[in-house]
């Protein structure tokens, strides 16, 4: 009736009411979005802001980084004890230094410093990495630093704390955070302070190390090494020179030369309580710096103690794995528990270790070239901080200590070197997707192969990693346990171009041997507009 009395204004009214009730079916989406997925997504952003979580991080031990100019110049920076070398020669084991506590090869300079350093930022920042990590910068005896005689104190074969500052400004500059490694649970036998303790049972320095007369020496050194007396943390004194206050060590390199955190030696002799309180000191200079503390046990139960830990038992899973000592399902099994024991905000601050100063190179280690990429390829997509030791990006090799500090190999770090090359591919990929930086971890399922996913509150970034181990091709059903991968969906490998389709939640791969594959969902539209993701938030 109202149609054939008022055709027009009934036509008008219809399609009102139309499109209000499109706006409200638009709202319900967007409630629906809300309840759905607010909370997560402030859970991204958070991570997405703190720039600890993913952070690449590169290592440089400074006397080995960049050569200097005229290393006999700086001889007179050295102690009588140093032995100087000419930047192609290689470190070997040496033998104990008459009237010392230490051997040869830890005499032995190569000149690197801090100005040296300096001058190679473009280069670091050019490899991805989001902070530098310096070895032992303190004043001391040895070229590895880890008896510093004075804290304080740069060595002055490296440079100064000016120098240190104008580091740390040109590194922010171009978007690098600066990392010192602190290693406050020992000293040097060689600094003032235990040689006028140990020589004077009234000096007031006396109290700050540990004696102990069951030691054959008189004190305790660490893992019973005369050449680092320990350091008696317990002592109020010692606490206020190390992190207790402004003034201490930990608090006046982080305000005065603007450092951005600090590498713990040793942490696991720390303990939780004085972890903690280093890192709240940390925290209170520099609300977002970091502290990561050198820990090669299970990680759980170091956290809040630390930001982070160097994470040496992800390291042994992907190295197990690898060497096939365990299977892959074991080791993803492996993972998946170190993740929910720890919290996976904490390990992703944490760092993911493949080689360091204090193992062998991955070159030395693994043989094999394609099982080494897919080791690097896991450094670069399991959940944490890939922390790169210098060198590392060009295929460098080195056995154990000291073969793995040899002087920087610059002539590989070129596009000509297929590691190299690699290297920046799986930079790329990491800058690329934020899943990768920031995102959650989930196990998958695969029978013969190490599988799992990365992923943030949205469908398109996710990234699905398959790798194979072994020296045959596997074919296997990958369960994909993202609600939010539709039917269909093409996944694609970001390393081999090979692709793939998601069929009730199943990926199905044929993995080639000792492999690695790096899947992308493309969640775009069609060429005829239709979305499958349109509605899938």
């Amino acid at each position: 009736m109202l149609l054939r009395l008022f055709p027009a204004a009934a036509l008008v009214a219809l399609l009102i009411l139309s499109f209000a009730a499109a706006k409200c079916r638009a709202a319900d989406r967007a409630e629906s979005k809300n309840i759905y997925d607010v909370a997560k997504s402030d859970t991204f952003k958070n991570r997405a802001a703190d720039w600890r979580s993913g952070a690449i991080v590169y290592q440089v031990f400074v006397d080995r980084f960049a050569p200097p100019e005229n290393l006999a110049a700086k001889r007179s920076l050295y102690g009588t004890h140093a032995i100087l070398k000419k930047w192609n020669e290689l470190p070997r084991a040496g033998k104990k230094v008459e009237g010392t506590n230490v051997w040869s090869h830890e005499v032995e300079f190569w000149g690197g410093d801090l100005a040296g350093l300096r001058k190679k930022l473009e280069y670091i920042r050019g490899l991805g990495a989001d902070a530098i990590y310096l070895n032992p910068i303190f004043y001391s005896m040895t070229n590895h630093k880890y008896d510093a005689w004075d804290f304080n104190r740069v060595d002055p074969a490296y440079g100064t704390r000016a120098e240190l500052a104008d580091l740390t400004r040109d590194a922010h500059r171009i978007g690098m955070k600066v990392i010192l490694d602190g290693v406050f649970n020992h000293m040097g036998s060689g600094s003032p302070f235990f040689k006028e303790a140990i020589g004077d049972p009234r000096s007031r320095w006396r109290n700050f190390f540990r004696f102990d007369g069951r030691s054959k020496s008189g004190y305790v050194g660490w893992c019973d090494v005369g050449n680092l007396p320990e350091l008696n943390l317990e002592n109020p004194a010692v606490q206020k020179y190390i992190f207790d206050g402004r003034g201490s060590v930990v608090q006046s390199y982080i305000m005065k030369e603007d450092i951005d955190g600090w590498r713990l030696d040793v942490a696991y002799d720390l303990g939780f309580n004085l972890l903690k309180k280093i890192t709240d000191a940390s925290h209170a200079a520099k609300k977002d710096s970091v502290v990561i503390g050198e820990i090669w046990n299970y990680p759980q139960e170091w956290f809040p103690s630390v930001d982070g830990v160097m994470n040496m038992h992800m390291r042994s899973i992907v190295l197990k794995m690898l060497e096939r000592n365990i299977s892959p399902d074991v080791a993803s099994q492996m993972v998946e528990r170190m993740v929910e024991d720890s919290g996976i905000e904490n390990i992703l601050r944490s760092w993911i270790v493949i080689d360091n100063h204090d193992v062998p190179r991955l070159s030395h280690l693994i043989a094999d070239a394609r099982l080494r990429r897919v080791a690097r390829a896991l450094q670069f997509t399991l959940p944490g901080s890939p922390c790169i030791y210098y060198g590392s990006e060009a295929g460098m090799e080195g056995g154990g200590d000291p073969a793995q500090r040899a002087p920087m190999r610059w002539d590989l770090a070129r596009d000509e070197n297929p590691e190299f090359r690699y290297f920046h591919e799986l930079v790329r990929i990491r800058k690329t997707e934020p899943a990768l930086r920031y995102g959650d971890f989930v196990r998958l399922v695969a029978e013969g192969a190490f599988a799992f996913m990365r992923k943030t509150d949205r469908a398109s970034e996710t990234i699905v990693v398959i790798v194979n181990p072994g020296p045959k091709a596997v074919e296997t059903s990958v369960q994909l346990r993202n609600s939010k991968m539709q039917d269909v969906t093409v996944m694609l490998d970001m390393l081999s171009g090979a692709s793939f389709k998601v069929f009730a939640g199943f990926i199905d791969a044929k993995v080639p041997a000792r492999s690695v594959m790096i899947l992308k969902p493309d969640t775009s539209a069609s060429k005829e507009g239709y979305d499958r993701y349109d509605r899938v938030y």
